[in-house]
Formats: C-alpha cells, sequence, structure tokens
C-alpha cells in the first residue's frame, strides 16, 4: 500500500478531499520526522512507537577482502508494534 492509497482509503471513508487528507498525511509525516530529527519518541496507543535508537561504532569486515573498516557512531529511527496491533494482524 502506497501513501496514495492510504489517502484515497481516508478520503472515501471520511468524505473529506483528497488533497486535504493528503495535506494531513504529509503533515503527521512531517512532524514525526522532525520529532525523531530531535531525538524524541512518539507513542501512538494501540498501533506503536516511534524512536530513535544511537548505535555505537563498531568494526565491520568487508567480506570481498576480509579487511576491517571502521564503522562510525550513527542514530537511526525505531518502529515497535504496539501489542494490540500485533494481535489484529496474528488474527488476520
Amino acid at each position: 500500500m502506497t501513501k496514495a492509497d492510504i489517502v484515497d482509503e481516508i478520503a472515501e471513508r471520511t468524505g473529506l478531499t483528497k488533497k486535504d487528507v493528503a495535506e494531513t498525511v504529509d503533515e503527521f509525516l512531517a512532524a514525526v520526522s522532525r520529532s525523531l530529527q530531535q531525538g524524541h519518541h512518539i507513542e501512538i496507543r494501540g498501533f506503536g512507537t516511534f524512536k530513535v535508537k544511537d548505535r555505537k561504532p563498531r568494526l565491520a569486515r568487508n567480506p570481498r577482502t576480509g579487511e576491517s573498516v571502521p564503522v562510525p557512531a550513527r542514530r537511526v529511527p525505531l518502529f515497535k508494534v504496539s501489542k494490540e496491533l500485533k494481535d489484529m494482524v496474528a488474527q488476520g
């Protein structure tokens, strides 16, 4: 499912225009991105939690040459699914 599919479905169910729904979806995604960029976590009850994790620097191995390669520290976004959503998906 794409963002356009989500916009279409929400517009159908609510009677709002696709333009209004698309703007709302875009603003929601932008707000989530800004919050994660600032290091905040976002909890949407019944859906899941978005958060940022700090990864430590480490040494990796180049599989082609076997040479050790340093990997710098970085921040990565994570999404953890809520128990309610897991159960709903499992039931089909």
